[in-house]
C-alpha cells in the first residue's frame, strides 16, 4: 500500500486524526503490512507501525486499550472468545479502516473449585459484534467510527471502502469518507443502498433507492477488498464485473464495468471459497504496468489489476 501525503494529514479530517511524522524522512514511500492488526497490552496513547522493507510484511500494533475492547461481566453467563481486528482496505493516501470483531459464547458457571469458576459452553454467538476504525499508520492516530444503525451486529457489512479528497492536488487530504453497498429488492427490480460515514459530519447516513447499474438482473457479489481509485470508490465481484460509486457526493452515482470474459471466476458463495479465492485471485491498482503475483506453491501467474 502506498503511504503517499497522509504524512501532513489536514486538521479538517478530523480532530483526531490531525499530522503525522514531523520529519518527512522518517516516512516511507509504502509498506506491505499485516492484515491482522496485533493487539499490545499498553497504555500507550497511539498506535505504531512496525516497518519492513518491502516485500518483508509490516505490523499495525494497536494499544488495547484503543481498540474499545469488550467489557462482559466476569459473573455472568457471556463471554469473549474472540477479540481481534483486521485491516480491510486503506485509501490511496494510506489511511487504514480496520474492522474489530468480538465473538462471543454463552458458558454458563457450573462450578466454582478453589476460587476457579468452571463453565460450560452452551452457544457460540455467530452474529458478532463489529467496531471499526480509522487509523493514520504513520502517525499512529486512530478513530473509532460510530455503530453502523446504532448497533455493533453489523458482520454484514463486510466490504467497505475509504476514499479521501484534497482542497488542493498532491497535498494532504482534507476529508475522508467510509462506505458500504448493500443490495435492496423492491417492487421494480434491484436498486442499492449506501451507508457511508463523511469526516465532516461524523455520523452515518444511509442513501436508499440508488439505481442499479447492473446490465443483467442478477445479484452482484462483491468478495474482495474495496478500492480507492480516481476519486471513486470499486466494489469488486471477480465473478463478473466492478460497481463504482462517489461517496462524497450528495447523489451518488453507480456505474458498472464488466470485466473480461476470460479473466472471471466462478461464482463463490461460501467464506471459504472467497478465503481459497483471495490467495490466487487479486484486483488492485497497477498504474497500467503488468505484473504477476504468485501463490502459495511458488508458481507465478497474471494477476488482475483495475487501472485508471
Amino acid at each position: 500500500m502506498p503511504l503517499r501525503r497522509i504524512l501532513g494529514l489536514s486538521a479538517a479530517v478530523s480532530g483526531r486524526l490531525r499530522r503525522g511524522f514531523s520529519s518527512s524522512a522518517s516516512r516511507p514511500k509504502w509498506a506491505m503490512i499485516h492484515p491482522l492488526a496485533r493487539l499490545a497490552d499498553s497504555r500507550a496513547p497511539r498506535a505504531s507501525l512496525l516497518f519492513a522493507e518491502p516485500p518483508f510484511l509490516s505490523h499495525l500494533i494497536i494499544p488495547a486499550h484503543l481498540a474499545d475492547p469488550p467489557r462482559h461481566d466476569p459473573r455472568g453467563d457471556d463471554v469473549s472468545l474472540l477479540y481481534g481486528g483486521v485491516i480491510k482496505t486503506s485509501s490511496g493516501d494510506g489511511l487504514l479502516l480496520l474492522s474489530f470483531m468480538d465473538v462471543s459464547a454463552t458458558t454458563p458457571i457450573v462450578a466454582t473449585r478453589g476460587g476457579t469458576q468452571e463453565r460450560k459452553l452452551t452457544a457460540i454467538d455467530l452474529d458478532c459484534d463489529m467496531t471499526r476504525f480509522v487509523c493514520n499508520p504513520l502517525s499512529g492516530q486512530v478513530f473509532r467510527l460510530p455503530d453502523i444503525d446504532g448497533t455493533k451486529k453489523t458482520s454484514c457489512y463486510s466490504e467497505m471502502g475509504i476514499l479521501t479528497q484534497s482542497e488542493r492536488p498532491d497535498r494532504p487530504p482534507d476529508r475522508y469518507a467510509v462506505a458500504v453497498l448493500s443490495e435492496d429488492r423492491d417492487g421494480e427490480g434491484w436498486s442499492f443502498v449506501m451507508r457511508r460515514f463523511l469526516s465532516q459530519t461524523g455520523e452515518w447516513e444511509k442513501l436508499v433507492g440508488l439505481p442499479s447499474p447492473l446490465p443483467l438482473a442478477r445479484r452482484i457479489n462483491i468478495d474482495l477488498e474495496v478500492l480507492a481509485l480516481a476519486g471513486r470508490l470499486w466494489w469488486v465481484d471477480a465473478s463478473w464485473g466492478v460497481v463504482s460509486s462517489d461517496p462524497f457526493s450528495d447523489q451518488p452515482d453507480l456505474r458498472f464495468v464488466e470485466l473480461p470474459r476470460g479473466s472471471v471466476t466462478e461464482t463463490v458463495e461460501s467464506w471459504e471459497d472467497q478465503r481459497v479465492q483471495g490467495r490466487y485471485r487479486h484486483i488492485g491498482v497497477s498504474e497500467g504496468r503488468a505484473a504477476l503475483r504468485r501463490g502459495v506453491q511458488g508458481e507465478a501467474f497474471p494477476a488482475q489489476f483495475l487501472c485508471p
